[in-house]
């Protein structure tokens, strides 16, 4: 187990480090009122105050109502200032002008909401000289569960190297809202879906692998399968040389 007060001072350090180099003034960052976006918000508020979180629901009703009161839980909390975008209107235009054009597939939808999220985060930014915080873990970025160019974007991200299993041991530490905890990973982007049942695998199987430990071969083979198939959304984009 990481030792947690270090941990805690030293991503201060490095987000404090982060707007220094920019020179920003603020940070703004996706609160999902899940458990990345938890910590990467008390993370930021302890590191800056002026930290500020856009909730950003969007189609499920977990987005509306779960998702929004733990958001807004967490936020009270830890004292970080809150505002509420609704990106369904802008969601529901993109979507009908993509009709014109296509025939939107259903992972093409779903991954609109977190580029519009992303869009939204850095109009904030770009408007208040803040910098954007990135919530993914080193569990999501190995399997690519993330949207291309839209959740994954950011300015800095002070979370990119630890496992779900760790972002728990930290929000415990921290002593975040049981709610948090409790709960299971969900990126909300469609009724009924949560991580675990959409990978076909759990978190604790994916991060006993990444943290050295031994897996089951069926469990191996399916991690590998993800990471191999998801390499393109953790490099940049391939350019002519020449």
């Amino acid at each position: 187990m990481r030792d947690y007060n270090a941990e805690l001072k030293n991503r201060i350090a490095f987000i404090q480090q982060c707007l220094k180099e920019a020179k920003a003034t603020g940070i703004v960052y996706g609160n999902s009122g899940g458990k990345d976006s938890t910590l990467v918000g008390i993370l930021c508020k302890l590191a800056c105050d002026n930290t500020v979180g856009l909730i950003m629901p969007c189609r499920t009703m977990r987005n509306y109502n779960e998702d929004k009161s733990h958001a807004e839980l967490v936020a009270e909390q830890f004292g970080i200032e809150t505002k509420v975008v609704d990106i369904l209107p802008a969601f529901n235009e993109i979507q009908k002008a993509a009709k014109n054009v296509t025939t939107p597939t259903d992972i093409a939808l779903a991954n609109m909401a977190p580029r519009l999220r992303m869009t939204m985060l850095y109009t904030v930014a770009a408007s208040e000289n803040r910098l954007v915080a990135g919530t993914g873990n080193r569990s999501e970025g190995y399997m690519g569960y993330f949207t291309k160019w839209g959740d994954m974007a950011c300015d800095f991200n002070p979370i990119a190297d630890l496992t779900v299993t760790e972002i728990y041991e930290f929000l415990r530490f921290l002593k975040a809202p049981p709610c948090i905890l409790e709960k299971p990973p969900s990126a909300g982007l469609y009724e009924g879906q949560t991580d675990e049942g959409e990978l076909g695998i759990t978190y604790k199987t994916i991060d006993t692998y990444l943290l050295g430990g031994t897996v089951k071969d069926k469990e191996l083979s399916i991690i590998e399968k993800y990471h191999k198939a998801s390499q393109h959304k953790r490099t940049m984009p391939k350019v002519y040389g020449g």
